[in-house]
């Protein structure tokens, strides 16, 4: 199963929601998310959030669309797209997209790239995406990644206190048992040359960055 979560972040970001790629897709609604949703045609099985974002026009629509609404009051301990995430993964999808949450604020852009640690200690691949990015969270082992040539650029960052025994092959700047530690620069911008590349490293959280430009 997948499930696609949309979010209110900038139009000019989210992928086309109709393409080919998303057609096997749930999908989910996240405050405006789910106005631009019923924009594309798209009929969402769920949406979560206080709907503050919408004008009176696109909440009579939302509101009168016929879709299961999980309202929630303005003031909460959780973000709209942090409530649908966590229902999201409560349904146990191999993977879970999120969509429109780039590219805004920063506080919210920042916090959404966190919410990816949901994911460690599940089954869930969780992908966060736009037009000009595909980030995803790898824990220890070993990973052979299939190149995109959309997205030319790699880099990575360390989510802990350091990643241990970092090793890249088959990319413009391979490495070999580094550490890349928290705010570190190391890993921002390399390629990949080989059409399947690798990495491994043995401990800690890595965040893979596959970037257009």
């Amino acid at each position: 199963m997948r499930i696609a979560i949309v979010a209110g972040g900038p139009r000019t970001l989210i992928p086309d929601l109709t393409s080919d790629f998303f057609k096997d897709c749930l999908w989910v609604g996240a405050d405006h998310g789910t106005y631009i949703l019923l924009e594309n045609h798209l009929s969402p099985v769920r949406a979560f959030g206080d709907f503050d974002s919408l004008s009176d026009e696109e909440r009579s629509e939302v509101f009168g669309a016929g879709i299961r609404l999980d309202t929630y009051p303005r003031e909460k301990d959780k973000t709209d797209l942090e409530l649908a995430l966590d229902w999201a993964l409560g349904r146990d999808p191999d993977e879970c997209l999120i969509l429109g949450a780039t590219g805004g604020r920063l506080d919210h852009g920042l916090a959404n790239v966190q919410m990816l640690l949901k994911g460690v200690d599940k089954k869930t691949k969780l992908i966060l995406l736009d037009k000009k990015n595909c980030i995803t969270l790898l824990t220890p082992g070993i990973y052979h990644v299939k190149r995109k040539h959309v997205y030319p650029y790699l880099s990575f960052l360390s989510l802990t206190e350091k990643v241990a025994g970092l090793t890249l092959r088959g990319v413009k700047y391979p490495l070999t048992e580094a550490e890349l530690l928290l705010g570190s620069s190391l890993c921002i911008s390399n390629e990949a040359e080989a059409e399947i590349f690798t990495i491994s490293f043995s401990e800690g959280i890595l965040l893979m960055m596959r970037c257009s430009d």
